[in-house]
């Protein structure tokens, strides 16, 4: 015999008015800037006979501003899944820019390599130019006649390793 799974644990559900009921957590998810929380809220329904019974009512609701903890009540086992964590690019780059690069096609963008790696959000950057990850944009940058942009600091990020990729190996 297969066992029951454990009932959800309880939660205080804050509801638009600012009255609170308690529910069941069901699972959390991280989303950027917040968490979502599965919640099962206590209601009533009519059956097919005219009757009236009990049911659930779930939803996804946002943390904190619409659930609280029961004090003492663990959510150690609740099902939770978190946003995974940052890429190389975002650890490279930070917060505070979009990460990502843009070439600029010098030339009519006959021939490769003859153009300018800028960041995204740079103001020089073409308008509609596709993204390129770490590896396109230092790809691109290897190309003979490209270069990289010092106004917006695609070479500061660019620069380094394309040359740290040929330390030690120097006549």
């Amino acid at each position: 015999m297969a066992d029951t799974p454990p009932e959800p644990p309880p939660i205080i559900v804050v509801l638009p008015d600012g009255q609170e009921v308690t529910g069941r957590l069901q699972e959390r998810q991280q989303v950027p800037g917040t968490w979502l929380y599965k919640v099962a809220v206590p209601a009533w329904q009519n059956t097919p006979t005219g009757a009236v019974e009990p049911a659930w009512y779930v939803v996804w609701v946002q943390a904190p501003d619409h659930v609280k903890p029961v004090p003492g009540v663990s959510y150690d086992d609740v099902p939770t899944t978190r946003l995974p964590p940052p890429s190389t690019e975002r650890q490279i780059l930070g917060e505070r820019r979009p990460s990502g690069w843009v070439l600029q096609k010098l030339d009519g963008g006959r021939g490769p390599g003859r153009g300018v790696i800028h960041a995204v959000d740079c103001e020089e950057a073409p308008a509609g130019a596709p993204k390129l990850t770490l590896d396109k944009a230092l790809d691109a940058a290897e190309q003979p006649g490209a270069r990289l942009c010092a106004l917006c600091g695609a070479a500061a990020e660019l620069d380094p390793m394309l040359k740290g990729f040929d330390h030690g190996f120097e006549d």
